[in-house]
């Protein structure tokens, strides 16, 4: 990997803000043993206590239950309208009479994906979340491995799913980090069904019940997404806000009630729509770098971003920021223009807090065999470090 200092242009820029910037970041902490906070747009992780330490997911896991769904459903596999049976399976370990969360959905009914969707989102329906599991793979393991597919492919690295509900089981885990990064595919992937998580209500045989993420209601511009309660786990939830024009992701496990999981999920909110600032950097197509090509009729690539680079930052951080790019060297052509190569990693007080892919500015196309020569006898007297 190789790694470069990126540019004085932004090092300037940065400088300035830094000097106008009080003399101390904003310290935060809260009482859940796990939490994360996220930036939408980057994927950086602003706030980070046990992010990747293992958790019982309880029924945040019906993220990754919609997550499935959704893509079924984008990809024209599922209908919207399609009808899945309620089996006994459902009903006895999802119903009324399990004592967990219900749709209140009866035995043998056939009832629409959409409203099976609405009830897993709104209401947390165990019996709704079986039924589309059993609907689609045709039983809830098959489904769970459909889950950890697709995980898999989103980039979750400490998850493990073996039911659709998120009902405790030894074998089922996941992270903050983890239960973040679900929540950011869902709201980047499907938007048109994104808005359904800040619905406040659901009715299903005849039977009203309330959105039970209490945040959408404090004023706060949360508009989604999950949350999740056991005896042995506690309290969590899943929620993101786009209030100042730069979503946030928020995950927050292992609180000891309702009243205390709304307070510091609030707090954590709060503090990152409060606690950063954007400060734009680079306009659109502005290279930001440049990086080594290998036998290429030019030695180099420019680096540029996709649109315009803004960073968030802490407000008031100190000795910084500081920013490197980094890719893997040596690139070899042909290269072309908007292949991502690098990435721009910016850090304050020793910690990185955004990370920005970068992407060729233009075409780079095979060198003649006096640009190969010379760079191979460069490659053998310097190395590609």
């Amino acid at each position: 990997m190789r790694l470069r200092n990126f540019g004085l242009k932004l090092l300037v820029a940065l400088f300035a803000v830094c000097l106008a910037a009080p003399a101390h970041a904003q310290d935060f902490d809260t009482k859940a043993p796990f939490a994360v906070l996220m930036d939408y747009e980057s994927g950086t992780i602003l706030f980070n206590k046990a992010g990747d330490e293992q958790l019982e997911p309880a029924s945040m896991a019906k993220l990754m239950t919609l997550a499935v769904v959704f893509d079924q459903l984008q990809s024209k596999k599922l209908q919207p309208t399609d009808e899945f049976f309620i089996s006994e399976h459902a009903w006895r370990d999802g119903g009324a009479s399990s004592g967990g969360s219900t749709m209140f959905a009866e035995l043998n009914s056939k009832i629409p994906v959409m409203d099976l969707v609405r009830s897993v989102i709104i209401q947390s329906g165990n019996d709704a979340a079986i039924a589309l599991a059993e609907g689609i793979a045709g039983s809830e393991l098959s489904f769970a491995q459909m889950m950890n597919q697709l995980g898999k492919e989103i980039g979750l690295s400490g998850s493990n799913f073996v039911n659709a509900t998120g009902l405790p089981d030894p074998a089922q885990f996941s992270t903050a980090r983890d239960l973040a990064t679900i929540a950011r595919f869902i709201i980047a992937q499907f938007p048109e069904y994104y808005p359904i998580f800040s619905e406040k209500e659901f009715t299903w045989n005849k039977i009203r019940q309330m959105n039970r993420n209490s945040l959408l209601e404090i004023g706060i511009g949360v508009d989604g997404l999950k949350t999740g309660h056991t005896e042995a786990a506690g309290y969590g939830e899943v929620v993101s806000t786009a209030a100042t024009g730069r979503r946030l992701i928020a995950v927050l496990h292992g609180l000891k009630s309702m009243t205390e999981r709304t307070e510091e999920a609030r707090k954590l909110v709060t503090w990152g729509t409060r606690g950063f600032e954007l400060i734009p950097v680079f306009p659109e197509g502005s290279a930001i770098s440049h990086a080594d090509v290998y036998g290429g009729s030019a030695g180099q690539v420019s680096l540029v971003g996709k649109g315009s680079i803004d960073l968030f930052l802490p407000k008031g951080a100190q000795n910084c920021p500081q920013a490197t790019v980094t890719y893997k060297a040596p690139i070899r052509p042909p290269v072309q223009k908007g292949d991502q190569l690098a990435q721009l990693n910016v850090m304050c007080n020793g910690a990185v807090v955004q990370v920005t892919p970068l992407y060729a500015g233009e075409d780079v196309a095979d060198g003649d065999i006096v640009r190969k020569a010379t760079d191979a006898l460069k490659e053998l007297a310097l190395g590609w470090l």
